[in-house]
């Protein structure tokens, strides 16, 4: 198989994982004392997709993953709720690995932090509260436990990815 094609099936595997892993997190109740917070599972596979092939087929694939999962699952409202959320944190993910070189746990936690972040703009936009923004505090919280989970997941499995392409 050549490495288009590889990239190709890598690319569609990492499309229907992220897929699989927005219905399994959508299966798990949320914590009722915080809601709203969840793990950011998909995260996972959008930085194995930043790390293993390219800044482009990071967004790609988070753009395609928040549209099918939002058609599939959920509604309008949890579309632009994903949308503003996945995208602000996978662009900001993507500028802190090419423009800062940092490493993939800080970007992770930035990119949990992002998501809330964006999530929590749209809140605010739709239910013209500002005061959501006090809420703010928690989810960043949240944000920065769940990225750090989620990085420290994937160094080694960029790791045993970028080893066998090598091979």
């Amino acid at each position: 198989m050549n490495s288009r094609t590889q990239k190709l099936a890598l690319r569609a595997m990492l499309i229907a994982v992220a897929f699989v892993l927005s219905w399994l997190e959508s299966m798990i109740p949320t914590f009722i004392a915080v809601p709203g917070v969840k793990l950011g599972l998909t995260n996972l596979v959008v930085l194995l997709a930043l790390y293993c092939l390219s800044w482009q087929d990071a967004l790609a694939i988070n753009l395609i993953r928040i549209i099918l999962v939002g058609l599939t699952f959920g509604n309008l409202f949890s579309l632009w709720y994903s949308m503003a959320g996945g995208m602000l944190s996978c662009l900001g993910m993507i500028l802190l690995k090419k423009c800062l070189h940092a490493r993939l746990v800080t970007i992770s936690i930035a990119g949990g932090l992002l998501h809330n972040l964006g999530q929590l703009l749209v809140a605010v936009f739709v239910l013209d509260t500002p005061s959501l923004f006090y809420y703010l505090v928690v989810l960043w919280i949240a944000g920065a436990i769940a990225g750090t989970i989620i990085g420290l997941i994937c160094v080694p499995v960029v790791s045993r990815i970028h080893i066998q392409q090598d091979n």
